[in-house]
C-alpha cells in the first residue's frame, strides 16, 4: 500500500471512530509505528488531524464534522468537569443563552434549579431537556434543524437572536486557536454563534483541550472576546498562560 491510500485508510478510521492509535494502525495496515506517525505528522501538516501521545484525532472542517452522537462518546468525564465549572460562572444571570453540541448541553443540565432562568437554545436536545424544569423558561430558536447536531440555523435563528439583550451566552466552537480564531465547520452553524456573542454582555468559551490549535473552516469570534474560556487540564498551564494574555480568564478544570 503506497502512503497515499495509507493515509486515506488512516483518516477514514479517525474519521469513524473518533480517534486513530498509532498501534492499531501499525497492526491493521503491518506496518511500523514510525511509519504511522510519519503518516499522520503528513496529515497533521495539511490539518486533517492532531497528534497526540499514542494517536491523533480528526480535525472538523467544511467537508467533515463528528454527530452529536459520536461527541457523547468521547472526553466525558472531561466534558462534564468543564460544563460544572462553567455552570458556576452564571453569576446574576437571569437570561442565558446555550450553545447547541454535547458539552454545552452539560452545562445547560449543571445550571441550578432552584431559581428562575430564561434559556435561549439552538439546541432541540438542550430545549427538550430543560423544558421540563419548573424554574426554567426555554425559548428554542426557530430555523432549519441540523441533523447531525439537532440545532437550528439559517435567518429564522439569528433574527430572533438579533432581538434578544440576553445576559450571558455559553458558547462552544469546533476549532480554538490564537491565529485564526474560533472556527466551526459550517458558516450557518457560525452565523448563530457570532449572533448570540453580539447579543450577550458577557461571554464564556468552552472547550475540551483537543479544541486547542485546530482550526476548521468558518471563522465566528476571536479569544479576546470572551470574559472566561474554561477547558481541562489536558491543555498546557503555558499554553492556557497564552490565551490569558488575550483577555479571558482561563480555568482549567
Amino acid at each position: 500500500m503506497d502512503a497515499d491510500r495509507r493515509r486515506h485508510e488512516i483518516l477514514t478510521v479517525a474519521r469513524r471512530d473518533g480517534m486513530v492509535s498509532v498501534t492499531v494502525i501499525a497492526q491493521g495496515l503491518a506496518v511500523s509505528p514510525e511509519t504511522v506517525r510519519r503518516d499522520l505528522r503528513a496529515l497533521e501538516a495539511l490539518g486533517l488531524v492532531r497528534r497526540v501521545q499514542g494517536g491523533a484525532y480528526p480535525v472538523e472542517s467544511a467537508g467533515f464534522e463528528t454527530n452529536l452522537a459520536t461527541r457523547t462518546r468521547q472526553y466525558v468525564p472531561q466534558k462534564a468537569r468543564i460544563a460544572a465549572a462553567a455552570a458556576d460562572l452564571l453569576g446574576e444571570a437571569e437570561t442565558v443563552f446555550i450553545d447547541e453540541g454535547f458539552t454545552p448541553q452539560l452545562v445547560a443540565e449543571a445550571l441550578p434549579e432552584d431559581r428562575p432562568l430564561t434559556v435561549i437554545t439552538a439546541s432541540l436536545t438542550t430545549a427538550n431537556g430543560l423544558a421540563r424544569r419548573e424554574t426554567a423558561q426555554v425559548i428554542l430558536l426557530g430555523g432549519r434543524v441540523r441533523g447531525g447536531t439537532m440545532a437550528t440555523v439559517d435567518h429564522w435563528a439569528t433574527e430572533m437572536l438579533a432581538g434578544l439583550v440576553i445576559d450571558l451566552a455559553y458558547i462552544g466552537a469546533n476549532g480554538i486557536s490564537r491565529e485564526y480564531g474560533l472556527t466551526t465547520p459550517d458558516p450557518a452553524v457560525g452565523a448563530v454563534k457570532a449572533r448570540a456573542i453580539r447579543s450577550a454582555r458577557r461571554h464564556v468559551l468552552i472547550g475540551i483541550h483537543t479544541k486547542f490549535g485546530a482550526v476548521s473552516f468558518y471563522r465566528f469570534a476571536e479569544p479576546s472576546q470572551f470574559d472566561s474560556i474554561v477547558t481541562d487540564t489536558a491543555l498546557p498551564a503555558a499554553e492556557a498562560q497564552r490565551y490569558a494574555l488575550l483577555g479571558p480568564q482561563v480555568i482549567r478544570v
